[in-house]
Parts: C-alpha cells; structure tokens; sequence
C-alpha cells in the first residue's frame, strides 16, 4: 500500500513539473491521480483550456456575418480582398507560431486586442449602430478578460491615454467616404484573422504541454 501512494505521489509530482517547465502559471496547475476511469487520463477538462473557450467560435461567427455585410452594402461590386489595400501602420502584428512562450503570446494578444477595441472606435463613426460591431466589440473585450485570466502577469499589459486614443483615431480619417468605410472594414476584418491566428498559435502551445504532461504519466504507469 505505501508503494501505490508513493507512485500515486510522483505521477502528481512530475505532471506539475512538467506544466510549470512549460510556462502554467501555479494557480493552472492540478494534480493528476490515477482512477479506475481511464479517460481522464487521456481527456483534458475544456475549461482548463483557453482555446476551448466558446468565444472563439462566436467570433468565427461574427466574422461571417461581417463578409456577408460587406459583399450587401456594395452589392458584390469590390471585392473583399481589396481591403488590404487600406491598411495601416497601427494595427498589431500577430502572436508567431513559433520562437514565443505562451506568455509572451498571450501577452501579445492581449495588448493587441486592446489596440483593436480602440481602433474599433473608427468602424463604429462609419457605422453607428452596427449590430456586428457590437458583437465584434462584445467578443474582444471577452476574450482580453479570458486571457488576461491566464497571464502571469496581466498588469503588463497597457493601456493608451485618452490623448493617445483620439490621435490614434484621427489617424485613420480621410477625406472620402469611400475610403473611411473601407478602412472601417479592414480593421473588422484584421481583427478577425489576429484572433484566429492567436488562436492556432495558442493551440499549438497548449497541446504541446498537455502531450508533455501525458508523456510523463504513462511513463510512470508501465
């Protein structure tokens, strides 16, 4: 009987080791025990994960809806992938897939929503009252309180003063109609491939650690 606690103890043990080697901060980290039911063993709870998260998938949604919008307002006469010609400097760069700790992606992510919400600012001058720029509003705020939930150290990540947030806005201004709209379309639409992709890369790194965390306990249960 001690032997099967001793066991029992270091399966615990190493699973913690092997999260914390990967980046979980102490409050993520749960002790794994093995049970008479084996697939929870092989399951991770949802919850645990950020990208399991439904807001995701409302985004998705929205997103939809927004192309949708988009080809009804100008009657399928521009093209959506024109709307690249009206970037801007501002925008955030995305988290990379790689060469990144989960931190230091989360905290990319969060800071760059942050500037999205503001840049949002411009979309809802063109568009007053516009359904999916509440909805895209609503899931960027969500998703930066989820995953600041999840960041050692959230209170890096900063907000821009109101002299900031109006310059940034300004920014984006210019003399035709035409070119204001789409600009507003573009950064809906920047915002939604910024989630996605901090999405993948986010996936990436929590199934890295969940199949480290498998490793270490089946090695220890032969």
């Amino acid at each position: 009987m001690p032997n099967m606690y001793m066991q029992i103890l270091a399966v615990g043990l190493l699973a913690f080791l092997v999260l914390r080697a990967n980046g979980a901060p102490l409050t993520e980290a749960t002790t794994v025990l093995p049970s008479n039911d084996t697939s929870s063993e092989e399951e991770t709870e949802p919850s645990d994960l950020l990208t399991s998260a439904h807001v995701w998938d409302s985004v998705l949604g929205t997103a939809k809806e927004h192309r949708k919008a988009f080809d009804d307002e100008f009657q399928n006469n521009v093209e959506f992938h024109l709307l690249e010609q009206y970037t801007a400097p501002q925008f955030p760069a995305n988290c990379p897939s790689s060469n990144f700790s989960k931190e230091a992606c989360l905290h990319r992510l969060a800071q760059g929503l942050s500037t999205y919400i503001i840049l949002l600012k411009h979309v809802e001058k063109e568009y007053p009252g516009s359904k999916i720029l509440y909805e895209a509003k609503h899931y960027s705020e969500l998703l930066l309180y989820k995953i600041k939930q999840k960041m050692k150290k959230p209170e890096e990540v900063t907000s821009m003063g109101s002299k900031e947030e109006e310059s940034l806005v300004k920014s984006l201004y210019h003399h035709e109609a035409f070119h204001r709209k789409m600009t507003a379309h573009n950064i809906l639409r920047k915002l939604y491939i910024f989630i996605v992709d901090g999405k993948r890369a986010l996936s990436r790194k929590e199934r890295r650690r969940e199949k480290l965390a498998k490793v270490a306990m089946h090695s220890l249960l032969r």
